[in-house]
């Protein structure tokens, strides 16, 4: 018999000074199966970075042909296509044809290295798609703070990253490559 989803609730304050955006979002999140706490936490962040009024949670791992997360117009054209992980040059081309904005995020510290190494030479020609590394230390930091019913507080200042919560505070820089 096939497990089932685990629903997660997270009520997510974002103060970005950055981009001078301040709003609550309250996520019902869905953890495939297949998923780590780690990926889980990656993806809030993911949100949290992108945050918009019209941003969205996808399905994620159960479907191949859409993002983690993206952000659709009005009239239903992709503007924020983000990616988890480390995609194939292939789906980056596609993501990219499909999105006016693609952010990836990938996270797994020698083998996320390894991964730009092999696709950084043939993502020159996007001109909408953006690379961030995040390390395994925050990563693994941040899968630490997972639980079912979470209120997190994340604070977006000069590219720096303040990730708290009732069990402790992570503090993230993610690296641009691209």
């Amino acid at each position: 018999m096939a497990q089932k989803s685990t629903i997660y609730k997270v009520e997510l304050s974002v103060s970005d000074m950055d981009r001078h955006y301040y709003e609550s979002h309250k996520l019902t999140v869905a953890k495939h199966p297949s998923e780590t706490d780690e990926r889980l936490m990656v993806r809030i962040l993911a949100f949290a970075l992108n945050a918009h009024e019209h941003l969205e949670m996808t399905k994620g791992l159960s479907t191949d042909d859409e993002p983690d997360i993206w952000q659709k117009s009005l009239s239903g054209e992709l503007d924020v296509w983000v990616a988890l992980g480390l995609p194939s040059e292939k789906i980056l081309r596609q993501s990219c044809g499909k999105a006016k904005q693609v952010v990836v995020y990938c996270y797994g510290g020698r083998t996320a290295e390894m991964w730009w190494d092999k696709v950084k030479n043939s993502t020159t020609r996007f001109d909408n798609l953006k690379v961030v590394n995040l390390s395994e230390q925050n990563t693994q930091a941040l899968a630490e703070l997972a639980s079912r019913s979470m209120q997190l507080q994340v604070n977006i200042q000069d590219g720096e990253v303040m990730v708290s919560l009732e069990g402790g505070t992570v503090y993230v820089t993610p690296e641009v490559l691209k």
